[in-house]
């Protein structure tokens, strides 16, 4: 009985998701200074960045603040100082998108819908199910 009322709560918890999620991109989207991209990540470009734009197989840098529509930090890289380095390939598809569109220095703050993201699984205990993701990203350096 108990298992049958954790599923139900998860199961009401991913429909509030999904639907904070939708509202919250219908309403970002009607912001002036919004790109959306045929894939439905939403982005704004904070610093255009120079050079030429990351490819999809290559390494990265990267400064991120990375958190949910309600504002709940994931992971701050900009507080502890200390970039990440990944392979493009490791990252979720709306972030390698939006990497993609950036120059090298850039830096812009990236909403990524949930089927660009974690979508109906969610992520550990972090990221719920048909979460939003928001990134503050930098693009440090690529090669």
């Amino acid at each position: 009985m108990a298992n049958r009322e954790k599923r139900n709560k998860s199961r009401g918890s991913s429909g509030n998701n999904r639907k904070s999620s939708e509202d919250f991109l219908s309403k970002n989207r009607a912001k002036a200074n919004i790109k959306e991209t045929h894939n439905g990540l939403q982005y704004i470009i904070l610093e255009e960045g120079t050079g030429d734009f990351p490819f999809e197989n290559c390494m990265v840098v990267i400064h991120q603040r990375c958190s949910l529509a309600n504002g709940k930090i994931i992971e701050d890289t900009y507080k502890e100082n200390k970039p990440d380095e990944v392979a493009m390939s490791e990252l979720i598809a709306g972030y390698r998108e939006g990497l993609m569109l950036m120059k090298k220095g850039g830096k812009s703050r990236l909403f990524i819908p949930p089927e660009l993201a974690w979508g109906k699984k969610g992520s550990g205990t972090k990221i719920p199910p048909h979460a939003l993701l928001i990134f503050d990203v930098r693009l440090v350096d690529f090669w």
